[in-house]
């Protein structure tokens, strides 16, 4: 199994220009032909651009130094020396990049194939025909190449998700999104199944389509860093629209829920503006009161399901694609 990685350091080095030649004319019958030294070649630039077929840093794990080409030499002729090729550095949708040394947000790519350059390459020097002058006729000169643009970053990757499952441990959120979706996330009856996000793509039809995370357990005090639910928090903070999930066979699912809306708004008090959602899952563990009592809860915001055996789960994804339609929180369009 490939392993999650949401964050990461990395050291990203522009190209430097290359150095200008110090080259004379020497063909014939054109006796002190003067200086013809070109300029050296700029240096590549470093390019972070959006890719939709990843959706880890792991790759950065194992690299942690990047360098862009440098510029090749001036050369006689008044050539210039070629530039270096840009260093595109391929990113999943939802990455933050961030300087280490400032702490300051540089980009937040999350469309595919956008691009950023977060380091320019060096300009290439000046060949010895810029030095030329009345006085001087074979200036011996040239200028060496800028140095790239170097900086140490931290990569941070927010999953893009239009809906964010939430609920404690082993409260069925895997299964739902099974359940949902193709996704295939890895369910068992103990708690903290789900160690790492997982994205699933809920089709409603051949054009309807959404995404949907699924985030592990959060448990009180998880914005104060218990549990797993501080270090993948930060995915759910995109997301259009909250999913609920609620264990309905838990006497304490109505404590579990307070526990979650307020672990919510201590770590992003923005949170709480999205639409919601609220699902009270494993219908299928009640006896007839416990169903009656579940009923009566059930409202337009809320539903009772069973993600296992698929009870009510059509309801539960139109209402969702509602959801989305309704929801302004970060476009006017619905989601494609």
């Amino acid at each position: 199994m490939q392993r999650f990685v949401d964050l990461c350091e990395i050291f990203v080095l522009a190209g430097h220009g290359g150095p200008g030649k110090i080259g004379f004319r020497t063909e014939k019958f054109i006796p002190k032909g003067g200086p013809d030294g070109g300029d050296g070649g700029k240096g590549g630039d470093v390019v972070f651009v959006v890719d939709t077929n990843l959706n880890t840093l792991r790759d950065f794990t194992y690299r942690l130094k990047y360098h862009a080409e440098d510029g090749a030499q001036g050369e006689s002729g008044l050539r210039s020396g070629k530039g270096g090729d840009n260093l595109r550095i391929k990113v999943p949708p939802g990455t933050l990049i961030r300087d280490k040394d400032t702490g300051d947000l540089i980009c937040d790519l999350e469309k595919e194939g956008e691009e950023y350059i977060v380091c320019k390459g060096g300009k290439g020097g000046r060949g010895n025909n810029h030095f030329k002058s009345a006085t001087n006729q074979t200036p011996r000169r040239a200028d060496t190449g800028m140095p790239g643009e170097e900086r140490h970053l931290i990569l941070e990757l927010k999953l893009v998700a239009d809906v964010g499952l939430v609920g404690y441990p082993n409260a069925g959120k895997s299964t739902f999104l099974a359940a949902v979706s193709d996704a295939k996330p890895k369910i068992a009856s103990y708690p903290f199944t789900t160690l790492t996000p997982n994205l699933g793509v809920v089709r409603r039809d051949d054009w309807q389509t959404f995404t949907v995370a699924d985030i592990p357990g959060i448990i009180e005090g998880a914005s104060m860093g218990k549990g797993l639910g501080l270090q993948f928090l930060r995915h759910i903070q995109r997301v259009r629209v909250l999913c609920f999930i609620l264990d309905a066979s838990d006497p304490n699912y109505e404590v579990q829920f307070t526990s979650l809306k307020q672990e919510l708004l201590a770590y992003d008090p923005t949170l709480l503006n999205r639409s919601e959602l609220v699902l009270f899952n494993k219908l299928d563990a009640l006896d007839e009161e416990g169903r009656a009592e579940i009923d009566a809860a059930v409202n337009k915001d809320m539903i009772a399901i069973s993600a296992l055996e698929k009870i009510n789960i059509d309801v539960a994804v139109a209402r969702l694609w509602d959801k989305l339609l309704e929801s302004k929180l970060d476009s006017d369009v619905a989601p494609e």
